[in-house]
């Protein structure tokens, strides 16, 4: 399978168009000329197919269900970025690490749908700032950098999202608190306290539930307590994929193997399935012996997210900042300066000192 190059040229002077995330058209930035995104395209298809699990596992995905697509490969942080056929050198958007790009082809699964990019990069960067403006112990040097800096890079990081039919079994027991009343001894005197006990009863029985689009990041080169912060994504909003969303940004390939992703999916599952079985036991407490669940019916998609990232090395040392492209929720590494710590500690005790001079006084 050959690369493919998607170039969208601007029908009154030829320049590549991009996608507008205002508008949600594409846009000339050298004449201002708009075109909507087409609805009838080769890759548009009104609704966004689910596809098999375990023919997938199993190699068996027809051609169309893949592609092949250049990436780069960063040294630093192992972040697999695809680049433009054209492109042969360029800077880890994640890490600000110099990279050379892999000219080899990479084969993966085609994304299925996407969330477009909603906020445009002047909006990401205000809500940036604003939030390292809430953040009075990180060192007014990176607030300055940051407002000063270059652009943030538009990025759609991938993920996967897995649906799936559970009926589970269990065995466990259920609780019901009762009181009696018993005789204790405190400071020397006889008093009588009411003492929570457990009666406990075997339970058994079945819970069943659907599974609809689990998300798991598929990029190993974000944080994941990062990219979970950004959370909820609106994925009742997911397009069908199209390249002219991408025109203008950059997309990540995944770098989790889709059998880890359902791993990761099935803990989350199993969790859900706990709590489902406790509530099906009922009564003031639950234990739990045992859960048997049976899966089927497994159906996966790869999916894109919208997310501007910044990364800035500030005194040596990277900060990474994302923010998501939908709603403007930020999280970063939280930098720490030095000197507002040591401020706040002896302003701290200058005012313990006071108060207890005051308190002092008053006797």
């Amino acid at each position: 399978m050959s690369e493919t190059q998607y170039r969208f040229p601007c029908e009154n002077c030829g320049a590549d168009l991009r996608f507008d995330p205002a508008g949600g058209r594409m846009l000339c930035d050298h004449c201002g000329a708009i075109e909507e995104i087409s609805q009838s395209g080769p890759w548009s298809g009104g609704s966004i197919r689910e596809i098999d699990f375990e023919a997938a596992i199993a190699n068996q995905l027809p051609s169309q269900d893949m592609e092949e697509t250049r990436v780069s490969k960063c040294s630093n942080c192992a972040a697999e970025v695809e680049f433009d056929p054209g492109v042969h050198a360029a800077e880890c958007p994640f890490c600000a690490t110099p990279v050379v790009t892999d000219t080899g082809p990479n084969r993966h699964i085609k994304p299925k749908g996407l969330l477009p990019f909603a906020l445009d990069e002047k909006d990401a960067r205000k809500a940036m700032t604003d939030w390292l403006g809430r953040l009075w112990f990180a060192p007014n040097g990176l607030q300055d950098y940051a407002r000063k800096g270059r652009k943030m890079t538009g990025i759609y990081v991938p993920y996967w999202t897995f649906d799936a039919e559970t009926k589970s079994s269990y065995r466990g027991e259920h609780g019901t608190v009762y009181y009696e009343n018993q005789r204790v001894v405190r400071n020397g005197k006889s008093e009588t306290v009411r003492v929570a006990k457990v009666r406990w009863r075997p339970a058994s029985g079945h819970v069943a539930r659907f599974f609809d689009d689990v998300l798991v990041l598929a990029s190993r080169s974000l944080p994941k307590k990062h990219t979970d912060a950004l959370e909820p994504w609106d994925l009742s909003e997911l397009e069908p994929y199209q390249p002219e969303y991408l025109a203008g940004f950059r997309a990540e390939a995944y770098g989790v193997a889709l059998d880890d992703g359902y791993h990761e999916a099935r803990a989350y599952m199993d969790r859900i399935i706990v709590r489902d079985v406790k509530f099906d036991i009922g009564g003031d407490r639950q234990r739990v012996h045992d859960i048997d669940t049976r899966v089927s019916e497994v159906t996966f998609k790869h999916v894109l997210l919208p997310v501007w990232l910044a990364a800035y090395k500030y005194r040596g040392k990277s900060y990474r900042f994302v923010v998501n492209g939908r709603t403007g929720a930020v999280q970063g590494e939280r930098p720490w300066s030095g000197w507002k710590i040591a401020f706040a500690v002896i302003l701290g005790l200058i005012l313990a000192a006071g108060v207890g001079y005051v308190a002092a006084m008053s006797q």
